[in-house]
């Protein structure tokens, strides 16, 4: 295992290269939840009719650029997440095994102790490691919300016009300080503490059952089938906390005067069915960007691993205790 520097980069190399392929649905995910924003459903206008029409809309009219606009936030927005996400997801759970289950486990090996799972602990350092990744890189997803909803053709919600990254945070800072850089940071942590608490738990739960039911060896073809399980079932849940964090993210002053009043308004003027608007474009983007993390992580963690012994000269504790 790699040390918790090292599975925080690998984190973040791989959920980099997941985004690259993934961000044009997040692009369409976001107008499509903006849309139509506190209006009656026959009333709102419908501009973007689902995730095909979306992508090929806004490719028309305003190319690959339209489709990738904030591709530079996103990367450092997913650096931080991944990064704390999977970084900190085993030191935290490893930790609470040996505090909480300590009297429990007081027979085992330290080895077997590591490698205990809990249901309720594996949720909880999920949920925890996802928290602390939302609350570090909510600048980085305002900004790169707003320059995702933009549009000079077919605009959705309000619009910030942003040059790039760095002066979308300025703007912002300029006009309402660090409170502006960080609206929506609380929606944010609960988005992404759903999202944490059922991801890692789920995509290593799926990958015990599939080795021990159909003895699938640790590879590519178990990493996918683990990873398509957990990224169906995060979407599913955290899917309407993501509807309410967009919209907070892309007001303009206090449209909203919190989380709950969004989602108050929200289903009031729009239905219950409005916090899934843009689900299956979600669900195109977190399937294949879960895959993607999940198995480039398998992979950046073992070449972290090595560089590690070989260059750094960090011993792999596990091997050391196994041996």
């Amino acid at each position: 295992m790699s040390t918790t520097l090292g599975s925080f980069i690998a984190g973040g190399i791989a959920a980099c290269g997941a985004v690259t392929v993934t961000h044009s649905f997040e692009t369409v995910k976001i107008r499509l939840q903006l849309q139509g924003e506190l209006q009656a459903k026959q009333d709102a206008p419908k501009l973007y009719r689902g995730v095909l029409h979306g992508v090929r809309v806004i490719y028309q009219n305003e190319g690959m650029r339209g489709l990738l606009r904030g591709l530079s936030c996103a990367y450092i927005y997913q650096m931080t997440l991944n990064g704390c996400r999977l970084g900190f997801y085993d030191p935290i759970r490893t930790s609470l095994n040996s505090l909480a289950l300590n009297r429990d486990l007081s027979h085992m090996q330290d080895t077997r102790v590591k490698q205990y799972q809990s249901l309720p602990i594996n949720i909880f350092s999920g949920a925890t490691s996802g928290i602390l990744g939302a609350a570090a890189g909510s600048p980085f997803f305002l900004v790169k919300t707003r320059l995702q909803s933009y549009s000079p053709f077919l605009p959705v919600g309000t619009q910030h016009q942003y040059r790039n990254a760095w002066d979308g945070l300025s703007q912002i800072y300029r006009a309402e300080g660090i409170r502006g850089l960080y609206r929506g940071i609380y929606p944010a942590m609960v988005r992404t503490g759903f999202g944490s608490a059922v991801q890692l738990p789920t995509y290593f739960l799926a990958k015990r059952r599939l080795q021990s039911w159909f003895d699938m060896p640790d590879g590519a073809p178990l990493h996918l089938l683990s990873s398509t399980a957990s990224g169906f079932v995060v979407c599913v849940f955290m899917h309407p906390p993501d509807t309410v964090m967009s919209r907070m993210y892309n007001q303009t002053g206090n449209l909203y005067s919190g989380a709950f009043d969004c989602l108050y308004r929200t289903v009031k003027t729009e239905g219950i069915l409005a916090v899934y608007k843009g689900f299956f474009a979600h669900l195109a983007r977190i399937l294949p960007h879960t895959i993607l993390t999940l198995s480039l992580a398998e992979q950046t963690n073992k070449l972290m691993r090595r560089f590690e012994e070989s260059a750094l000269g960090i011993p792999d504790k596990t091997k050391a205790k196994i041996a």
